[in-house]
């Protein structure tokens, strides 16, 4: 990548919270933050918002009538975008593009709107605005007041990182000078919950929501026999802006992407090909030993984690970085995971800590944390990989 892209803010809610540094003390605990709930009829883990994170959204839902109709994945990104804005100093007046996208959208909403359908055999007035893909992007413009392009996307888990990939090309083609990119998700619905265990992926419902099981989540455990992927929900948006600013978080320093031929709707190659391809791309002008630690995708699957990792073995060889993944503590927020990786990334370069997976082998951090590769898959082998600097 020829020029400088300064990240300027990152914000985020999640189970870990919204505010930096309770997000970065609760990196540095090693537990998980899932909990049980009722969901598709059974007793399910998931990585839900805190209390004090859903009393805020309660209090930006109240805070307009035209705010009461919206999705969740509405709301946690209008949040998080509020944030994100005023750490990076951003104005109003100021002229800024949005691509905020999402893996499934107002699926909350969707599914009351359609139980209250099959249910009287009417829809609601607003049933089909506040469901569009364009949801996300378009209110969060409206309430920022911004005058620069809105999009919106959906290309599963690797939405919010594909949203930093369209927002870097238009910094680079000159057709913005900033951006505001990332991804949100509300997936604790009973279908869709339902659509994670009919593909076998989600982790053992009797198990995992045994307050015994230590560690519900087994991501990048390469030796488990059954996967255990749990969902979460969330958001996160990062400012970035060209050339490199004096408030810059951390800077990106490449950007990669690849897609699979399909064998299967949800398949990935033994060898993550998508990954190879996505990770080379984006470290074309770096040394391979330049890299200190890769934020993998690893959801916690059988077939994902260990592919991705055979990915990084082809790629790196021998000078194999630190690896982690924050999903075995929030679990997998589909679109939004991305961004909540690159969250985890900038947290690690800038405390100089290394935040690995306490039921795995340790890895010795052996010099500072200056360059991270992120990753991001979904189905249908959509990879992107975006390298970020100090």
């Amino acid at each position: 990548m020829l020029q400088t892209i300064s990240i300027t803010a990152i914000n985020s809610i999640s189970a870990l919270g919204t505010e930096p540094i309770k997000i970065w003390e609760n990196y540095l605990r090693e537990q998980h933050f899932f909990t049980a709930q009722n969901l598709d009829h059974k007793k399910t883990v998931v990585a839900g918002l805190d209390n004090d994170s859903n009393l805020l959204i309660d209090s930006l839902r109240q805070s307009d009538n035209k705010y009461k109709s919206l999705d969740k994945s509405v709301l946690y990104a209008m949040l998080v975008s509020r944030k994100a804005m005023a750490t990076a100093g951003w104005a109003q007046e100021d002229t800024f593009g949005i691509n905020i996208g999402s893996s499934r959208g107002a699926t909350d909403l969707f599914e009351k709107h359609y139980r209250e359908y099959v249910a009287t055999g009417k829809a609601q007035t607003l049933a089909s605005p506040t469901t569009t893909l364009g949801n996300i992007s378009s209110w969060v413009a409206h309430d920022l007041q911004s005058a620069g392009p809105e999009i919106s996307h959906s290309i599963t888990c690797s939405t919010a990182l594909h949203s930093v990939l369209n927002g870097v090309a238009w910094l680079r083609a000159g057709m913005a000078d900033k951006f505001m990119v990332g991804g949100s998700e509300a997936p604790l619905t009973d279908f869709t919950i339902a659509q994670m265990r009919a593909l076998k992926i989600y982790s053992n419902h009797e198990n995992a929501a045994n307050e015994t099981i230590q560690w519900p989540n087994r991501a990048l455990d390469l030796e488990k026999k059954q996967s255990t992927m749990i969902l979460g929900e969330g958001a996160g948006v990062c400012c970035i802006e060209f050339g490199k600013k004096e408030n810059a978080l951390a800077y990106i320093e490449g950007i990669g992407y690849a897609t699979e031929i399909l064998e299967h709707n949800i398949s990935i190659s033994a060898e993550a090909t998508c990954f190879q391809k996505s990770m080379k791309m984006a470290l074309q002008n770096t040394s391979l030993s330049d890299v200190d630690v890769i934020v993998m995708h690893a959801p916690g699957t059988v077939k994902g984690d260990l592919t991705e990792y055979r990915a990084i073995e082809i790629v790196f060889g021998d000078q194999l970085p630190l690896l982690t993944s924050n999903k075995w503590k929030i679990g997998h927020t589909f679109g939004a995971s991305g961004i909540l990786s690159m969250e985890l990334a900038i947290m690690m370069m800038q405390k100089d800590i290394f935040i690995g997976i306490p039921f795995l082998s340790e890895q010795i951090k052996t010099k500072p944390i200056k360059k991270v590769l992120i990753n991001a898959v979904g189905f249908g082998g959509n990879a992107v990989s975006i390298l970020l600097s100090l």
